[in-house]
């Protein structure tokens, strides 16, 4: 499958529009997992046509006021596979709340509970029957990108539209989709929370 990957500097170019577009699909990769310690280094996003945008951000200032905007437009529809992760470090260093949110790993959660696997690799095997590698997942994504990082940051996004509607079809079909909906319209105070470092289970004994 030819994959067609652009990779800009600190934020989108002026000249490619995605604000016409019905959804996106959104990842993010960080210098590791503690939001209060690491940093925002990409952000990628895909139209669902074997296309990914991948952002390299300033570190400095993360000024990328094209991105933000993109973000943060509720007609345009966000699918993320673990939006808790992305949505908590994009607030953090963009200072903004993503708006109309999808996750295909709450999706699974609740579609898939034959299942304990929810990751993405998982996902796109069982519905695509497509294998892809999570080998890179842990390398430094902060300096210059080779093409295999490139094609491993890609992978992150083009199959979630794919994966998004295979799940919605489920969620319907087992008469879940409405819980599946008030689990993801508290997605912003879990962000919140993570924030505050109240990241265990606050609803646990």
């Amino acid at each position: 499958m030819q994959i067609d990957i652009k990779l800009h500097k600190n934020d989108l170019p002026d000249e490619i529009k995605l604000d016409d577009k019905n959804s996106l699909a959104i990842d993010s990769e960080f210098s590791g997992l503690n939001v209060n310690r690491d940093k925002l280094y990409l952000v990628q996003i895909s139209t669902g046509n074997n296309d990914a945008h991948i952002i390299q951000l300033n570190r400095q200032n993360y000024n990328a006021p094209n991105l933000k905007r993109l973000l943060a437009d509720k007609n345009i529809v966000k699918i993320f596979h673990f939006a808790r992760a992305d949505m908590t470090f994009i607030k953090k260093y963009l200072d903004i709340d993503v708006q109309n949110v999808n996750c295909t790993k709450i999706m699974s959660k609740l579609a898939r509970s034959y299942s304990d696997r929810h990751g993405l690799k998982d996902l796109v095997k069982e519905f695509l029957g497509i294998e892809i590698s999570k080998q890179l997942q842990s390398t430094d994504f902060g300096g210059s990108l080779n093409e295999k990082q490139l094609k491993y940051c890609a992978g992150d996004v083009i199959y979630l539209h794919k994966i998004y509607s295979t799940l919605k079809e489920i969620l319907i079909r087992e008469n879940r989709y409405e819980l599946y909906n008030k689990a993801i319209n508290c997605i912003h105070s879990r962000v919140d929370l993570d924030l505050a470092s109240f990241t265990e289970d606050i609803w646990s004994h």
